[in-house]
């Protein structure tokens, strides 16, 4: 059974003899402080690092650590485009968020739309969705994975969506307020920006929709501890939005499966995000909270619904546990998760600088050692 067919057994809840693993985009990748450091850990060269996204510090894996790993996806990435250089140590990007450098990471340094009203989006400079280098070279990338290998091919999201960018450009602060007391302005700017990505998306699936299998959208609804606002505000301001953008992409790309990626605790949305978003696969399974904590639980209140992508935490679990422990741990989540199909194992977010190597090369040979059915519990 090849890669593709075994994705295809996912989609459908099906059982299969083994469970995908997936890394390398730009929620699942390695900051470029530690990611020599693991090459390392394998006794492989160093090699120069190919930023992929800025904002995070991750970076390109090669090929030959993916080999090592036995990663099953291999992502297209969007080229950064309609970049303002503003220093060594700062930029605007595509929809004209200034970032500076904070160290490990690019840091928000101002809100261009905070308090500018309707006029201020009106009159903004939003960013061209016709530019042919945002997509330039991936039709032929995707085009020779889809004949010479048996990768499952995702195209990696454009850099984030309606929500993550209306609170980077109308300020955190004050557009969780514009929510409640200029709900004129915020349904424009979250219905502006939810244009502009369709009209990106649009050109996206054009080039490689005939190539791949899936495709990877983010914006993050949770904290650790709670919702970002009230379910019924969500439901009033977000989910519209989130579903017009993931309903246009499938119109595009009929075939084309749904990773959504939402950070924090967020299971009282899922039903709805399930029902209304039209999402194949919810990432991360954020472990380090309380409330997707118990995989098997969510497994078996959610999993004939929806698939499952990602759960090795990297808050906690692979920073201070063990070889022993992260062995343990990683046993767990495949015999919670992979019953009748319906996961695929990922770290549920970067790599970061504080993991240590040998932590990594732990989680991928306890895949290895359990990645194979029937899965048992020890």
């Amino acid at each position: 059974m090849n890669r593709r067919e075994i994705f295809k057994r996912t989609v459908n809840h099906q059982k299969s003899d083994r469970i995908l693993l997936d890394h390398g985009k730009q929620v699942s990748s390695i900051h470029k402080f530690v990611y020599n450091k693991i090459r390392a850990e394998y006794g492989l060269e160093p090699q120069p690092l190919r930023i992929l996204d800025r904002m995070s510090q991750c970076v390109h894996t090669d090929e030959d650590l993916l080999e090592i790993w036995g990663i099953d996806f291999r992502w297209l990435i969007p080229h950064w485009t309609n970049i303002q250089e503003i220093s060594e140590v700062s930029y605007r990007n595509t929809f004209g968020t200034l970032f500076k450098d904070s160290g490990d990471y690019y840091a928000i340094a101002d809100a261009p739309l905070k308090g500018k009203g309707l006029e201020g989006i009106e009159k903004h400079a939003w960013p061209e969705t016709d530019d042919p280098s945002q997509f330039e070279g991936l039709r032929q990338q995707a085009e020779s994975w889809y004949h010479n290998t048996d990768y499952v091919i995702g195209a990696d999201g454009i850099k984030g969506g309606p929500l993550q960018t209306s609170l980077e450009l109308a300020g955190y602060d004050q557009f969780f307020m514009d929510l409640v007391l200029d709900p004129e302005f915020a349904h424009a700017l979250l219905g502006r920006i939810t244009g502009v990505y369709k009209e990106m998306y649009t050109r996206y699936m054009a080039e490689v929709s005939d190539f791949i299998q899936v495709i990877y959208l983010t914006d993050d609804f949770g904290t650790q501890n709670s919702l970002l606002m009230s379910p019924d505000m969500w439901e009033e301001f977000i989910l519209p939005y989130e579903a017009d953008l993931i309903q246009h992409i499938k119109s595009c790309a009929p075939h084309v499966k749904v990773i959504f990626h939402t950070d924090g605790s967020v299971k009282p949305l899922l039903r709805k995000m399930i029902e209304k978003m039209g999402i194949d696969f919810l990432n991360p399974i954020q472990t380090s909270v309380e409330e997707l904590r118990d995989t098997g639980l969510l497994k078996k209140e959610f999993g004939d619904d929806i698939c499952f992508h990602g759960a090795i935490d990297v808050q906690k679990v692979l920073v201070n546990m063990s070889p022993a422990e992260i062995r343990k741990e990683v046993n767990t989540r495949i015999c919670d998760l992979a019953v009748n199909g319906g996961y695929i194992i990922c770290t549920c977010h970067n790599v970061g600088h504080d993991i240590p190597p040998v932590n990594i090369k732990a989680l991928y040979d306890a895949i290895k050692e359990f990645n194979s059915a029937p899965f048992q519990r020890i």
